[in-house]
C-alpha cells in the first residue's frame, strides 16, 4: 500500500471505539453518542478550541482501559463481565439498598443463594476491590491516551471520569472542582447517553437532575437543561456524525506512524483483556512479519500485514472473560461465540478507511486451506498469502504461550503440531518460512 496518505485521527478513533463500546457492554456508537454530548456541552460552555479538542478524544477514548479490569472483574463476580459493566453503569452507588440488589443480581448468576452470598462474601473480603478495579482501568485508558500522544489533559479526562462531585466517585474520591472541568463532562455525557438510549430525553434529563450534586457538577447539569428542547440535536445521535463537532483548526491527522502506534495501542487493549494472551497480538505481529519478509513481501505487504496481525484479535473485546479465561473444554456453545470474534474483527476494522483493505486478512486468521476453518469456512482458493501466514503465525504464538486448560509448548512441540496440518489446512510455504524464522531466533 506504501504511504498513507494523512487522515483525520478522529475517524480513525471513532471507528475503533465501537471495539470499547462492546468491550463495555454497550450498543455500538454509545462512545461516539457521549461525544456528541459532551461536545455539545462544551459549546455550551463557550470552551476554548484547544480544550474542546482534548475533550473530543477524551470522549471517544474514554473506555480505553476497560481491560485492565475485564479478567478480576469476571473471575471476582463469577459473571459475564459485559453484562457485569453494562449493568453497573446504571445503578447509583450512593444507595446501599441499591447496589445490595445489583450484587445479588449479578454475581453467580444461575446459581443457588448460597453460592451467590459465598461470592459476595469474597468479594467484600477483597477490601478495596472496587477502587483497585476502577483504579486499573481509569489509569490504563490514560496511559492508552498518551501512548497515541494525545495531551495530558485528556489523559487525565479519561483517568477521572467516574470521580463523583460529591468526592464518593472512583479511584481517587475527588470531589467538586478537584475533578477536572473535562472529566466532570465525560462523566454527566456518559451516564446521559446511556438513560437517553433506554429511557429518551426526559428519563435521562431525569437521572441528572436526581444526581446533581451527588454524582454531577451542578453547573454542567443546568447547562445540559439548556439544551434539553433541542429535539433536533437528539434525533441526530441516533445516526452519530463526528465531522462538524471537532475544532477545524484543531483537527489531529493520522499518518503512517500514528496509524502504527494506534494499531499497537489497540492490540495492547485486546491483549489486556485476559492474563493468557499477554502480548498474543503484538508477538503474533512479530512472527507474522518476520515470515513475509523470508517470503520476500515487499515493504507495504509488510507493514499491512504488521497492522492486520496487530488488531486480528480485536474481535475478541466482545468475548466474555468467563469463556476467554475458562480452565476447561469449551461446550458447543461457547465455543460458538468464540467462533464469531473474526466476524466482529473484520466489522471494526471495515469501519477505519485506512484500514478497510485489512479486513479481509485480519477476518481469516482462523480459516483454513481444506474449508473446516472458521467463521465463514473459506477454502485455498479465497485465501491469500497474507491470510496464509498470518494464520501460521497466531497458531504458533498460541501455542507457544500457556493457556489457563494447559502449559505453553516448546518451539520443537509447536512445530511438530502445526506440521501435521501442513499442506491440507495450513501453507505449507508460510509454514517453512515460520520453521526458518524460529530456528534462527
Amino acid at each position: 500500500m506504501g504511504v498513507v496518505t494523512a487522515v483525520p485521527l478522529s475517524e480513525v478513533v471513532g471507528a475503533l471505539s465501537y471495539a470499547l463500546d462492546i468491550t463495555e457492554g454497550e450498543p455500538p456508537g454509545h462512545a461516539e453518542r457521549s461525544c456528541l454530548i459532551g461536545m455539545r456541552l462544551a459549546a455550551e460552555l463557550g470552551l476554548d478550541a484547544a480544550t474542546r479538542s482534548d475533550l473530543f478524544y477524551a470522549l471517544l477514548l474514554k473506555d480505553a482501559g476497560c481491560t485492565a479490569n475485564a479478567a478480576r472483574m469476571a473471575a471476582l463476580f463469577g459473571a459475564d463481565d459485559h453484562v457485569a459493566k453494562r449493568t453497573a453503569k446504571r445503578i447509583d452507588w450512593a444507595h446501599p439498598w441499591a447496589a445490595f440488589t445489583w450484587s445479588v443480581r449479578t454475581v453467580a448468576p444461575g446459581r443457588p443463594v448460597r453460592a451467590k452470598l459465598d461470592r459476595l462474601l469474597a468479594i467484600r473480603s477483597e477490601g478495596e476491590v472496587t477502587r483497585s478495579l476502577m483504579q486499573a482501568r481509569c489509569d490504563r485508558g490514560a496511559e492508552i491516551a498518551r501512548m497515541v500522544g494525545l495531551s495530558d489533559r485528556t489523559a487525565e479526562a479519561i483517568r477521572t471520569l467516574d470521580e463523583h462531585w460529591d468526592g464518593r466517585g472512583q479511584p481517587q474520591g475527588l470531589a467538586g472542582e478537584e475533578i477536572p472541568l473535562l472529566g466532570r463532562i465525560l462523566c454527566l455525557a456518559q451516564t446521559v447517553e446511556i438513560f437517553h438510549a433506554a429511557e429518551g430525553v426526559e428519563g435521562a434529563y431525569g437521572v441528572a437532575e436526581r444526581r446533581r450534586g451527588s454524582w454531577f457538577d451542578p453547573g454542567l447539569v443546568k447547562v445540559l437543561g439548556a439544551f434539553r428542547r433541542d429535539d433536533g440535536f437528539w434525533a441526530s445521535l441516533a445516526e452519530p456524525e463526528l465531522a462538524g463537532w471537532e475544532p477545524a483548526d484543531r483537527m489531529l491527522m493520522a499518518d503512517d506512524e500514528r496509524l502504527l502506534t494506534l494499531a499497537r495501542a489497540f492490540a495492547a487493549v485486546v491483549d489486556a483483556k485476559s492474563p493468557w494472551t499477554y502480548h498474543h497480538s503484538d508477538r503474533t505481529s512479530l512472527f507474522a512479519t518476520r515470515v513475509g519478509a523470508v517470503l520476500g513481501f515487499a515493504r507495504a505487504e509488510i507493514d499491512d500485514l504488521r497492522r492486520a496481525a496487530l488488531l486480528h484479535d480485536v474481535g475478541k473485546l466482545g468475548v466474555s472473560n468467563r469463556i476467554l479465561d475458562k480452565p476447561a473444554r469449551l461446550t458447543a456453545a461457547e465455543f460458538a461465540l468464540v467462533k464469531q470474534h473474526p466476524l466482529f474483527s473484520r466489522w471494526v476494522l471495515e469501519r477505519v478507511s485506512c484500514f478497510r483493505h485489512l479486513a479481509p486478512v485480519a477476518g481469516a486468521h482462523h480459516e483454513r486451506l481444506d474449508g473446516s476453518g472458521y467463521p465463514r469456512g473459506l477454502r485455498a482458493d479465497d485465501l491469500t498469502m497474507p491470510m496464509r501466514v498470518l494464520s501460521v503465525a497466531d497458531v504458533y504464538e498460541a501455542l507457544t504461550a500457556e493457556r489457563p486448560y494447559r502449559a505453553a509448548r516448546s518451539e520443537d512441540d509447536a512445530l511438530g503440531i502445526i506440521r501435521r496440518d501442513v499442506p491440507a489446512r495450513l501453507d505449507a510455504t508460510a509454514f517453512d518460512a515460520l520453521e526458518s524464522v524460529v530456528r534462527l531466533r
